[in-house]
């Protein structure tokens, strides 16, 4: 595929950021929403939007998009937490 040759301005990129990590599961939600399989989608949807703003492989963003819908179609559960 070729890179990604839109200009995305700052502002954008900053925008994805920030809402990649809202999205984003973490030490302190992960055991409230690790089987919500919106919220598990909606993080891997967001990260797949920011490797596409930020020239991410071709590649990646499939999985990250494959992963989201494996979510959703309740096709995969999170294993749960590794330290118990």
């Amino acid at each position: 595929m070729a890179k990604n040759t839109t200009s995305w301005t700052l502002e954008v990129k900053a925008l994805v950021k920030s809402i990649h990590s809202e999205l984003s599961l973490n030490e302190k939600n992960w055991h409230k929403f690790k089987n919500n399989k919106y919220r598990r989608s909606a993080e891997l949807l967001s990260g797949a939007l920011s490797q596409i703003i930020n020239d991410g492989k071709q590649d990646d963003i499939e999985g990250l998009i494959e992963q989201s819908l494996h979510w959703i179609r309740e096709e995969i559960k999170d294993p749960g937490c590794p330290s118990h």
